[in-house]
């Protein structure tokens, strides 16, 4: 089961230096926004974008969005003052960059904790680096604040020396053992980003071998991708009701003491039953928070 299980399709990135850009989040269709002060953000900015979301989750008005702050590397000059203005601010959750150990996200509670961080604030670490990857055990259980890995293929592809290829094969291992190390320790994780705005198809296809492969969601750099990762990564109507009949078929055998029936040919057992039940939480999930964004 995960901890703080909630939709994660869609997780867009927003620069804190771009006040327009925090206003208009309130409005978009994204499960999560990831307000951030690190790779987008000029560091002739920085201090200006970290009150400038600071002043954004005040005034609030995100509904049931997640608000995750990205902030500064703890080795930066402006990492210990992004937690200390951050971790009583409202966000529901703080993406800490570039984690290769269990220390860095301990490091980071501390201070969190130190600067009054209620016990809801969340952790989120980004994995994008060879030996963050290679620590993918140690990291996810860290903190019993953490609640989500968040891939980051662009800067690992660069550390790899890889190429951004179409099926992605320079980068599956790494996301197949970050999907393993959130899996073991009860957390959701999200998928990496797409560069090329322009290759919709590719985009398209990147969400579903993400699907595919385990992930909750998507992180996004641009609004006009948000409907072909919610769509993806949302349980189909086709699929809310085959859940909904594998369930009820399942509970009927139950009561005549039989521990596994057949449903349309194929064999339904109790792990059958754990991933229907998913699968409608998570329509019912997506359900409420579009409603609250209407």
């Amino acid at each position: 089961m995960l901890k703080n299980a909630r939709p994660r399709r869609s997780m867009l990135y927003m620069p804190g230096s771009n006040t327009r850009a925090l206003d208009k989040g309130r409005s978009l269709p994204a499960d999560a926004l990831i307000l951030d002060l690190e790779d987008a953000v000029a560091p002739d900015t920085k201090a200006q974008a970290r009150a400038n979301i600071v002043e954004a989750l005040r005034a609030g008005g995100y509904g049931r969005r997640e608000i995750v702050v990205r902030t500064n590397g703890l080795d930066s000059e402006w990492g210990r003052d992004d937690i200390a203005a951050l971790a009583a601010a409202g966000a529901n959750a703080l993406l800490l960059p570039k984690v290769e150990s269990a220390a860095m996200v301990q490091e980071a509670e501390a201070l969190m904790v130190r600067a009054g961080a209620p016990e809801t604030l969340g952790i989120m670490c980004m994995m994008e680096t060879p030996l963050g990857i290679l620590r993918a055990d140690e990291i996810a259980g860290a903190s019993k604040r953490l609640t989500c890995l968040v891939m980051g293929t662009s800067d690992l592809v660069k550390d790899l020396n890889a190429a951004h290829t179409p099926e992605r094969l320079p980068v599956l291992t790494s996301l197949s053992l970050c999907v393993l190390a959130a899996r073991a320790h009860g957390l959701a994780i999200v998928d990496g980003v797409h560069l090329d705005l322009d290759d919709a198809e590719g985009f398209a296809a990147h969400c579903l071998q993400g699907k595919q492969l385990g992930f909750d969601g998507k992180t996004l750099i641009h609004p006009k991708t948000l409907a072909k990762t919610n769509e993806v990564f949302a349980p189909s109507a086709e699929e809310v009701a085959q859940a909904h009949r594998i369930i009820e078929a399942h509970a009927a055998a139950v009561a005549e003491g039989k521990g596994v029936v057949v449903l349309d040919g194929k064999l339904v057992e109790n792990l059958h039953v754990e991933s229907a039940k998913r699968s409608v939480a998570l329509a019912e999930a997506i359900a409420e928070l579009e409603a609250d964004a209407d």
